[in-house]
């Protein structure tokens, strides 16, 4: 053996122990097998690929699965005990993978019904068939030993996920004004792909910066984390459509499929379709029948309605107010050639969405109700239609109105990143369910893996920080604004959420206070911060210098006729009472249960035992605390800082005032585990 080859099977060897000795640890994964053999994350994934051919998730579930059958066969734990030995969070996941990987469930090793059964096959064969027993032997044993090797082959293969990115079609006509076609071209490959559930397809934005890059298939697919990449290149001859197209595996940088189209323009759909269908077909992606339907579907019969679209499309993915501006006419001329066009009259409704984002009084909210209408009308299972009236709920605040849109649109595209980041927002601020919040932060950061510019992407690791820590997963939240705050050490709001991750890991109230000081001292126009501060001397009962930056926070929000937190105010007249200022104090609380009854969320009813708490009323408290913990979902902050809040000093020694707090934290538990479960199943975390 080679010094080469001795040093990959040490360099294995060496993280296969390393797995074992962290094997019951259901959080251990790459981050933290790449902080222990001290490499870079890419490294580590790029020399695992290298010496194995599986991704550094698959070694390490590999790792686990072979423990197991150890287990399995010199133990006499059950299937559920060894699952969770091995490392799996959830028993029927960890039978799925055994399944996958072995071609049996775990529950059949053991039983010996196939052992007996052969057994004795062979007892009647030898006694039926002694004298050519001799003659055969070897080339029984030469059948068996094909078929050992053939199930060994096929029980060490991995399945390679089905991720792939479609790279910017290069434009090869010498006129630049064609490149709006090639664009379309790419674009309407990557539509039909992301129509796939079985596939993962990462967004229009995160492959754009590849454009012009040098950069080789293997680093690209492993900066977006996928399998396969699409290039493609074309151009539009007079009626000609002429096209060069191959999909690449990445580990080994080889094209699997490729094709040479020259077709006429009015036959593009066909090709469009086709190229979906091929790419499908090679990495054996599973497509329905209604996602082949979907694919199949024709946009428009009219060529100079779609090379209208295509010219707006070109426009509008600019992503810039003058873009918009360009955009919506040559939507709109789409349409004057097409009165039926869905896809138009959808994005026109999206574009008058967006440019109503930069103006403070919005202008345009009958366009894109009436557009999105029209493009429901006519093609009612699009994900498109769905989006743009979804934006039409947002444009007029009813969130809740625009949640079925949304979820709809993204049963007609699994890999819609636009859809799954309005998802994400709508859970996190307006309409509060932290499960959900990080399962379309999860599927967001699959989806958009590689942002534009390292303030993007710190942003978009501080947003999944943000969903982790709301759903107690404490250390992965670490990982995750540690990497916003490599990304972008200047973004000012990851050291804030930092500073409370540290609280929910260690539990120290005096520091997170100081912490939490020093973050205000960067900039003391940080309101967010000051209540915050404000809050921890509250907590701590020191009063007056709660009230210090509680009075702060008052006037500041007064002066600029703010109405930013208005669930602190019960806080704020407890202190302001402390200090003497009764009228202040009842002003404060009376704004509160205004507040309170206002409020449609899960917390309302925690909400409302605070001022029953506040005003002395007990049995109310206790009443609203029940019914509280009847509701999931919520913000692990409720757990963390709900039994030391003052306010609750009165209720202290009330019989049922510990149960119920018990009761609360149970429920948050049982949901963290049963949503840990459900991620995991999904592939996610």
């Amino acid at each position: 053996m080679s010094n080469t080859a001795n040093s990959e099977k040490d360099f294995t060897d060496q993280l296969e122990s390393i797995i074992l000795e962290n094997l019951s640890n259901e959080q251990f994964g790459v981050s933290e097998l790449a902080e222990i053999m001290n490499m870079s994350r890419s490294n580590l994934l790029r020399k695992i690929k290298k010496n194995t051919q599986l991704s550094a998730s698959q070694f390490i579930r590999q790792v686990r699965l072979k423990k197991s059958m150890q287990l399995l066969k010199q133990t006499s734990l059950n299937v559920s005990e060894i699952s969770f030995q091995v490392g799996f969070g959830s028993t029927s996941y960890f039978i799925k993978c055994f399944r996958e990987y072995y071609g049996h469930p775990p529950g059949e090793l053991g039983k010996g019904t196939l052992d007996e059964e052969k057994e004795s096959g062979q007892t009647h064969f030898f006694k039926k068939y002694q004298v050519q027993l001799t003659a055969l032997v070897f080339l029984i044993l030469l059948i068996i030993s094909i078929l050992i090797f053939s199930k060994k082959h096929t029980a060490i293969a991995v399945e390679i996920e089905k991720s792939i990115a479609v790279l910017p079609f290069k434009n090869e006509s010498s006129d630049s004004s064609n490149l709006y076609f090639v664009n379309g071209l790419m674009e309407s490959t990557l539509n039909n792909l992301q129509k796939i559930e079985d596939l993962r397809v990462v967004s229009r934005t995160s492959v754009e910066k590849y454009r012009h890059s040098n950069k080789s298939i293997p680093e690209i697919a492993e900066e977006l984390n996928v399998n396969y990449l699409v290039e493609g290149s074309g151009q539009r001859v007079g009626n000609q459509v002429l096209l060069n197209i191959q999909l690449v595996e990445a580990s080994t940088d080889k094209p699997i499929w490729v094709k040479q189209y020259n077709q006429k323009v009015v036959d593009v759909f066909d090709l469009q379709n086709e190229v979906a269908r091929k790419i499908a077909d090679a990495i054996k992606a599973i497509v329905t029948p209604a996602e082949l339907k979907q694919i199949e579907k024709i946009p428009t019969e009219n060529l100079v309605a779609y090379d209208y679209y295509l010219r707006a499309l070109e426009h509008m993915n600019e992503e810039t107010k003058e873009g918009l501006e360009k955009a919506i006419p040559l939507f709109e001329k789409a349409i004057e050639n097409d009165k039926q066009f869905a896809l138009a009259y959808s994005n026109v409704a999206i574009a008058y969405f967006f440019l109503d984002m930069y103006q403070k009084q919005k202008n345009y909210t009958e366009q894109i109700n009436s557009f999105a209408d029209k493009a429901l009308l006519y093609d009612s299972k699009s994900a498109e239609s769905l989006m743009a009236k979804a934006l039409y709920y947002l444009q007029i605040e009813e969130y809740k109105l625009a949640l079925p849109h949304l979820e709809k649109a993204l049963e007609y595209n699994p890999n819609s990143s636009a859809v799954v980041q309005m998802l994400g927002d709508i859970y996190a601020r307006v309409v509060p369910n932290t499960g959900k919040y990080l399962e379309y932060a999860l599927k967001g950061i699959q989806l958009d893996i590689a942002a534009n510019d390292s303030s993007t992407q710190s942003f978009i690791y501080l947003h999944l920080s943000n969903a982790l820590i709301q759903n107690g997963f404490v250390n992965e939240s670490m990982t995750y604004i540690n990497k916003s705050l490599s990304y972008n050490p200047e973004n000012n709001y990851s050291p804030y959420l930092k500073v409370f991750i540290m609280y929910a890991r260690d539990g120290d109230l005096e520091h997170t206070k100081k912490l939490l000081i020093k973050e205000l001292h960067k900039d003391t126009t940080r309101l967010d911060i000051l209540q915050e501060v404000a809050k921890f001397y509250y907590y701590q009962e020191k009063y007056d210098s709660a009230f210090y930056y509680y009075e702060k926070f008052v006037n500041a929000r007064e002066e600029y006729g703010l109405n930013i937190y208005p669930q602190e105010d019960a806080k704020i007249a407890m202190v302001y009472k402390k200090m003497g200022f009764d009228e202040k104090a009842s002003d404060f609380i009376t704004d509160y249960t205004k507040y309170c009854e206002k409020d449609q969320s899960i917390y309302k009813s925690a909400s409302t035992a605070v001022k029953y708490a506040y005003e002395g009323k007990n049995e109310m408290a206790i009443e609203q605390l029940k019914k509280f913990a009847t509701q999931s979902n919520y913000q692990y902050w409720i757990i963390l800082f709900l039994e030391m809040d003052p306010v609750y000093n009165g209720l202290r020694n009330h019989p049922e005032f510990k149960q119920v707090v018990q009761k609360i934290e149970d429920r948050f538990w049982d949901s963290h585990h049963q949503l840990k479960k459900t991620l995991d199943q999904k592939g996610l975390i």
